[in-house]
């Protein structure tokens, strides 16, 4: 497949919708529980694992490359929607600080907003988790494993989340010593047909490469470990017992489920109807409970996500609140 360079008018299409362009491929843009917590509300749910959403720096090192374009994907699916760059990389070092200079401009606008707590946003000035999931495939970016020891250098927390379909990139984080303060792998279905109708590949072997991912999975031992599973009615949302499998082989310390949320590009691809209710969430995640011995210790309404914790990891207590802080 030929590479694109992202064109002046994708780039101005991205920057309407709130991006802001870092060098030559990497971007950075405000979510809504950022905004969220700023007015006063609350975290998103990311904050069972210890993130304030207010001071995590959400960001892609590969804006717009993906060797997938799936089904359920919020994302632009624009022409350069492919794997390879054609470029030179951008180092980390000269993207980092420009990165967090771009965070605080786009969060200069909430400074005179009399909804907003003083002391949130100057906390937020100050960004202590980055969350490298923003568009893309973060793993396709040669230099991710510096990218991540530059955030810890730093003294933040890092938070990578991958489609798994480039296990030497992984490999690579842990012979570099560069294993991420938290590590996803998303798991977009229980068997090669389902995973291939969801993510719609642009590559011939991404399952073989996913299972090769999950296996490797127990060797983060310096990581905390999920599998997301974001689940898409009609489409993904069935066979437990098969997730059941690859979960166990991958021996990750938690397991969301996820439900789609129609936002986004994605109205474009699918209907409303394939969003699960919470209840399809909370019924589908207690399937999977008993078939791999995980506890269900937490739901987020608001993002209809239940969590799942292996209770032999030493991630795990009771008081899982306490951990993660």
């Amino acid at each position: 497949m030929v590479a694109v360079r992202t064109s002046i008018d994708q780039i101005e299409r991205l920057r309407k919708s709130g991006y802001r362009i870092v060098g030559r491929h990497s971007a950075v843009k405000i979510c809504h529980w950022t905004k969220n917590v700023l007015r006063g509300g609350k975290h998103c749910y990311k904050s069972w694992y210890g993130v304030q959403s207010h001071r995590c720096l959400q960001m892609t090192p590969s804006l717009q490359y993906c060797n997938m374009m799936c089904i359920f994907c919020w994302r632009f699916h624009t022409i350069n929607r492919v794997t390879v760059y054609e470029g030179e990389w951008d180092r980390p070092e000269e993207i980092f600080d420009k990165l967090i200079l771009e965070q605080r401009q786009l969060l200069s606008g909430f400074k005179g907003n009399p909804a907003v707590d003083k002391k949130l946003f100057k906390d937020a000035l100050e960004p202590n988790n980055v969350a490298i999931s923003l568009d893309g495939e973060p793993t396709l970016y040669p230099y991710l494993a510096e990218l991540i020891k530059i955030a810890h250098k730093n003294g933040m927390t890092t938070f990578l989340v991958t489609n798994g379909t480039t296990p030497r990139k992984l490999e690579e984080l842990i012979e570099k010593d560069a294993q991420p303060t938290n590590l996803y792998i998303s798991l977009y279905g229980p068997d090669y047909a389902t995973h291939v109708r969801t993510c719609r590949p642009l590559i011939s072997d991404s399952w073989t490469r996913l299972m090769e991912s999950l296996k490797l999975m127990p060797s983060f031992g310096k990581s905390r470990k999920m599998i997301r599973l974001t689940l898409v009615k009609e489409y993904n949302m069935r066979d437990p017992e098969k997730y059941a499998e690859l979960i166990r082989n991958a021996k990750p310390d938690y397991v969301e489920c996820k439900a789609y949320m129609h936002v986004g590009e994605s109205q474009k691809r699918l209907p409303k109807e394939a969003m699960p209710s919470m209840n399809d969430i909370i019924d589908f995640s207690e399937k999977l409970s008993l078939l791999i011995g995980y506890k269900i210790i937490s739901h987020d309404n608001a993002s209809r996500v239940s969590l799942l914790a292996n209770e032999s990891s030493p991630y795990y207590s009771l008081d899982y609140n306490r951990i993660f802080r």
